[in-house]
């Protein structure tokens, strides 16, 4: 069985769609997934410019966050059967965790991870896999694998703020979004979008932000600061992958016990600087993994927010390319005037 993926041979270079890729039988708690979307990720774009330190793994296929069809299972995995949609997803859930497939292209070994979405059909490990709940369609489906429960998790589970408690988050690309979404969900108010993109922060006011700061005009956190009465907000979260971004969100927390709680990560060997006496005041920061998201226990509580109207995933979606443009859609990322982008890799199976 042959396929075709989008392979990082070298950092710093485009990725290469490569054809007549052999497909790895499958190993006990391995699934083979027919994709349909991907999401396409600050990480994969860190990735490719190699901003995540030394790359080990290359050559080796990308992508953790799709949407696709169950079409075989290996030994022992009990959780998904052929023919299931499916969401795929980094973050692990229940089942079988085991390595990752390993590829051939003619003599040369492409890796994977225990899940890969930038490519037709993906060998992944069955505890990436979640049946997708009924009422959402695939190609928004595929935001339910990371942008959705990294900004909305981070929101519901970590923050869990009660209603009328301030947020402000910087940065609202697809992760961003989701916890604007997810603070207006509990009544947050003000929910204050942070950006330097007066569209997407048109789009962040569309789905809850109360008020919006264009970094590029106005110093946020004297801004936000001017918002919440000098107080300083009850919640931040930077989802913008920059150390500065992240500095700036913990120093818009009020003291006395406001969070900043951020779920981006700049490039590797970069540091964030804050003030002790900041942390003496009563202010705290934490780091947030995947949103402290559960797949199994939270996928379905996002597909229910969205059969509500709770929660508008397709205003998430600001670009789409087919798996051949993969690398504009990277470089589209690169330009930070996203919300999230996908690959269509085969919309039939819708």
């Amino acid at each position: 069985m042959q396929t075709r993926a989008a392979v990082l041979y070298e950092t710093k270079r485009p990725l290469v769609v490569e054809s007549g890729i052999e497909v790895p039988s499958l190993q006990r708690g391995q699934v083979l997934v027919k994709l349909a979307y991907s999401g396409v990720c600050q990480s994969q774009l860190m990735e490719v410019l190699g901003q995540r330190g030394e790359d080990s793994f290359l050559p080796h296929m990308l992508g953790h966050e799709g949407s696709g069809v169950v079409q075989s299972v290996g030994d022992g995995v009990s959780k998904v059967v052929p023919g299931d949609r499916v969401v795929l997803t980094w973050i692990k859930g229940a089942g079988l965790n085991v390595p990752g497939a390993r590829y051939r292209k003619g003599d040369t070994v492409i890796n994977a991870g225990g899940v890969t979405t930038f490519g037709e059909l993906s060998v992944v490990s069955e505890n990436r896999c979640v049946v997708l709940p009924e009422g959402v369609p695939m190609d928004l489906a595929c935001l339910l694998g990371c942008a959705v429960p990294t900004g909305a998790g981070l929101v519901l589970n970590t923050m869990q703020p009660a209603a009328g408690q301030s947020v402000a988050v910087f940065g609202v690309g697809g992760i961003g979004l989701s916890a604007v979404i997810a603070a207006a969900s509990c009544g947050c108010s003000p929910i204050i979008a942070v950006d330097v993109d007066d569209a997407k922060l048109t789009l962040a006011k569309r789905v809850g932000a109360t008020h919006s700061i264009n970094a590029l005009a106005e110093a946020p956190v004297e801004r936000i600061r001017e918002l919440t009465e000098g107080r300083g907000v009850d919640f931040a979260t930077d989802a913008a992958g920059k150390t500065s971004t992240i500095e700036q969100a913990f120093e818009s927390v009020r003291d006395g016990g406001g969070r900043c709680v951020f779920a981006s990560h700049p490039p590797a060997g970069e540091r964030i600087g804050l003030d002790p006496h900041a942390l003496i005041r009563g202010k705290r920061i934490e780091g947030s993994w995947g949103g402290a998201s559960d797949p199994d226990r939270d996928f379905p509580r996002y597909a229910q927010m969205y059969r509500d109207g709770a929660f508008q995933l397709e205003a998430l979606v600001s670009h789409r390319f087919p798996l051949d443009d993969v690398n504009l859609a990277l470089q589209t990322l690169k330009e930070g005037v996203t919300g999230r982008v996908i690959l269509e890799i085969d919309a039939s199976l819708c």
